[in-house]
């Protein structure tokens, strides 16, 4: 499978399906065509161009009612479901963050924020959204195995770099890519000082991509990078 960051909380997973996480793709293009769109809730900076895209889209009930509304081919589901659309399976975690759909007047409740664990290829991707630190991190590991974990470190509205080496150390994964920093002045980390203190203490990599640039993973793969 081939991972991409696109910016902020973007992501695009390339194998046998094409799947595009939280489509806001700050200053830049899509540089593919999804299959699937996924949406972990439902904030303008993670719904992104979603309506645009008119691809089939796994989110959460209300946000999926809102989608289908909107002519959208959603495919609902809630926090511990699962569901495999196309070959590629989605269970949605918890995540400790609001929802709210800002594109509509005053806006309306975009029920709960989520994260989401996606396979595919037999390779395991957890996605954590934008959440706070919290301790059933521990029971993905356990229960899911991710292979990788996508995780914020920008603070102020999610977790920051302390809490996301925690939650690196909770989720279990091999390879940790960080998410949600530099898109806004208010979500600036220094990223390299995330990465060698992560490094320095534990046998966790991590992948501190550019917009844009890729790495490689799976059963046959050891996270190849580029651009």
């Amino acid at each position: 499978m081939r991972l991409t960051w696109l910016g902020h909380a973007c992501f695009c997973l390339e194998g046998s399906r094409i799947v595009l996480i939280d489509p806001f793709i700050p200053g830049g293009s899509l540089p593919v065509e999804p299959d699937i769109v996924a949406v972990t809730h439902a904030h303008a900076d993670h719904l992104g161009m979603t309506l645009h895209l008119k691809k089939k889209t796994v989110a959460i009930n209300e946000i999926a009612k809102y989608l289908a509304s909107k002519g959208i081919p959603a495919e609902p589901m809630n926090i511990g479901g699962s569901i495999t659309v196309d070959g590629v399976k989605f269970t949605m975690t918890p995540a400790l963050h609001s929802s709210w759909v800002e594109d509509e007047g005053m806006g309306f409740y975009g029920g709960t924020a989520a994260g989401f664990v996606i396979t595919m290829d037999d390779t395991t991707v957890y996605h954590a959204g934008d959440t706070a630190l919290f301790s059933d991190m521990q029971i993905i590991r356990d229960l899911y195995r991710p292979d990788v974990a996508l995780i914020p470190i920008g603070g102020r509205y999610t977790m920051g770099p302390e809490e996301a080496m925690v939650a690196a150390r909770y989720i279990g994964a091999q390879i940790v890519i960080p998410m949600h920093y530099g898109t806004f002045p208010a979500i600036e980390q220094d990223v390299q000082k995330f990465k060698q203190t992560i490094e320095r203490t534990t046998s966790i990599q991590v992948r501190a991509l550019s917009p844009g640039e890729w790495i490689d993973i799976g059963p046959e793969t050891s996270g190849k990078r580029g651009a």
